[in-house]
């Protein structure tokens, strides 16, 4: 027997997804940039192709990722994945090994049993019925801790799993049918043939004990058809058009294509490449710290697929990186939702956001309507030559105490260096973009980048991670920006800076742009080492917490950032520390207001370590001198 009409609803779902999927990705070529096009297709042909197939065995089949956010977790989805592929695989094999030709259609291995219902008797067909019961048996564990996963989601390690719309549970329950059905279907061919091995033989002759084996296998071979025709066409509609989309994702993003400010094919490719795992929602402090679970990353990218208006879920993040720290998938959440802020319509102001943390600065004036610079009052400037310009920030200036330690370190160090803010200065731009107001921020960019020319320095100080992120990312400077951490660390590497060490037991907090924000980890940790007794602790780098005092969100009250903070600093002092260390300033106001115990910035703790050396040497540094800022 060739052919059975049971094997069509399979066919038509096989054929119409990859069509489909050809067709989107034709696409979503066609959607890239000419660089983009040449970079994709170097990397297609290029050394990353191979990079590519491992991270999609890696990642696609075997989770590592997952793996390492829950090992339950990861093992579901690598059953699922890998399990089904490896059953696909050798259902080929076994097709055109033990089949009666070579070259087989796909339907033959899927439904090889039924067409070959006395295979696996003896010899090598017992051995090969034994490995594709032992697959089938893998995929049906993982299958049931899903099925567990959707009522009880402890059990894989998670606190919150998603939510999902009609279609794609009927998607699931398609999927979900599969490999009993199939499991069913062996079965009872089994029970009726004398066939198969420890799982669909075994079940197979309990069955046919009591039951019609051979006239029920039929229905199941309907069944089992039927859930893979339904499965495939309903996959482009629902949360698992990932499995092709995630396919094309490593590609690009392993030929070197980024997601830029604006939406385009790549920020659609990562749109349909996530699975809505949940992850994303586990990690997220606004989920564990205030009860706010439909506004995680999974909920964002499931709204942009379906058309649907996000803006409240755009501007309600904290933005601090841990869902993008944390993505199974790798996507570049918090740019895709810097992208929807930009434009959707804020439904807070900027200038009511500039208001409420920065009263006193002068860049808070009412935004202007029309062509006229929204920022027209700043008067040009003409700053002194210098070498080392430092910028507090806005922050650090409502955080005086660091701003003071700062000049102590830049006095004892003997460095040429200018305030450039010490009057209040202009804001460094990064609220407003955070807020959406691209056009606004970017007034003030130019604005700063001129006076940063002007001064002639080759070296930028900031102490606050949230201007340092900016003006490594957004300014156009031929100079070098450190964050103050780094510039300490460099006069005590350069022996310019002699420090008394102190017994004190510490722990140290990453701000979330300092860290997941800008890579910076180890800088801050070894100024630490040189002054006091630094404690590890499980929130340390990476998995630092936000101190839930962000710029980012423009919509928490702040009774729930309190909340966050509190959780914040019970994850950071369990050791019960003398001292707890942040480089931020506003995550020092923030945690100091949730804790008894001291909170400190590094700037400080190192300036009450200072030892005064006479005569100091001079902070030399001959980097190269910065060009005009392109405006």
């Amino acid at each position: 027997m060739q052919f059975d009409p049971f094997v069509i609803p399979f066919n038509v779902g096989l054929y119409f997804i990859l069509i489909y999927a050809v067709v989107r990705s034709v696409i979503w070529f066609r959607g890239l940039s000419r660089p983009d096009k040449l970079r994709l297709q170097r990397g297609f042909f290029g050394r990353s192709f191979g990079q590519s197939i491992r991270e999609i065995f890696m990642e696609s089949l075997i989770h590592r990722r997952i793996f390492k956010a829950s090992p339950r977790l990861g093992y579901m989805h690598m059953s699922l994945a890998f399990g089904w592929f490896l059953l696909i695989l050798f259902g080929t094999l076994e097709a055109d090994i033990f089949g009666e030709k070579h070259l087989n259609p796909p339907y033959k291995a899927i439904f090889f049993k039924f067409f070959n219902p006395d295979h696996g008797r003896s010899g090598l067909e017992a051995v090969w019925a034994f490995l594709m019961d032992f697959l089938l048996a893998f995929i049906l564990s993982g299958l049931l801790l899903a099925v567990i996963k959707r009522v009880w989601s402890r059990v894989v390690g998670m606190k919150k799993t998603t939510k999902l719309k009609a279609l794609d549970k009927v998607a699931m329950l398609s999927l979900w049918s599969v490999f009993p059905s199939r499991l069913l279907a062996e079965s009872f061919t089994s029970g009726a043939y004398g066939t198969g091995s420890f799982l669909t033989g075994s079940l197979g002759s309990w069955l046919s004990s009591f039951l019609p084996a051979h006239e029920m296998a039929y229905p199941f071979w309907w069944l089992y058809s039927l859930s893979l025709g339904a499965f495939f066409i309903l996959l482009p509609v629902t949360r698992y058009m990932h499995i092709p989309s995630e396919l094309f994702l490593i590609f690009a993003r392993n030929s070197g294509i980024r997601t830029g400010d604006r939406a385009g094919a790549f920020t659609e490719m990562q749109i349909y490449s996530c699975s809505s795992c949940g992850i994303c929602i586990d990690v997220c402090q606004l989920n564990f710290s205030t009860g706010i679970t439909n506004i995680q990353s999974a909920y964002l990218l499931k709204g942009i697929r379906n058309d649907k208006d996000v803006s409240d879920i755009a501007f309600n993040c904290l933005m601090c990186g841990r869902c993008d720290q944390n993505c199974p998938v790798g996507i570049e959440l918090t740019p895709i939702r810097m992208i929807q802020r930009r434009a959707g319509e804020p439904q807070l102001k900027a200038k009511s956001l500039l208001k409420r943390y920065f009263p006193d600065n002068p860049v808070v004036q009412p935004l202007k309507n029309g062509t006229e610079p929204a920022f027209a009052f700043l008067k040009p400037q003409e700053p002194e030559k210098t070498d080392v310009l430092y910028f507090a920030g806005c922050m650090t200036h409502l955080t005086p105490s660091i701003k003071n330690a700062m000049i102590s370190i830049l006095e004892a160090s003997g460095v040429k260096y200018t305030f450039i803010d010490k009057d209040g200065g202009v804001c460094c731009g990064r609220p407003l973009m955070l807020a959406g107001q691209t056009k606004e921020a970017r007034e003030l960019i130019n604005f700063n980048s001129e006076l940063i020319w002007k001064s002639g320095a080759h070296t930028l100080v900031t102490s606050c991670p949230i201007c340092y992120k900016i003006f490594k990312e957004s300014y156009y400077l031929d100079v070098e920006v450190l964050h103050h951490t780094q510039f300490i660390k460099d006069l005590i590497d350069e022996g310019i800076l002699k420090l008394n060490f102190s017994r004190k037991k510490v722990t140290y907090h990453t701000p979330c742009d300092l860290g997941r924000g800008s890579g910076v980890y180890d800088e801050p940790k070894e100024v630490l080492r040189h002054v006091v007794r630094l404690q590890k602790t499980d929130a340390d780098d990476e998995n630092a917490p936000c101190c839930g005092g962000s710029l980012g969100n423009m919509k928490i009250n702040h009774h729930q950032r309190h909340k966050i903070a509190v959780d914040a600093v019970r994850m950071l002092t369990v050791k019960d520390p003398d001292i707890l260390a942040t480089s931020c300033p506003l995550c020092k106001k923030t945690l100091a207001a949730a804790t008894g115990t001291r909170v400190a910035d590094i700037a400080e703790i190192v300036a009450e370590a200072i030892v005064p050396a006479d005569p100091v040497k001079r902070f030399t540094d001959p980097l190269h001198r910065m060009k005009q800022p392109v405006i």
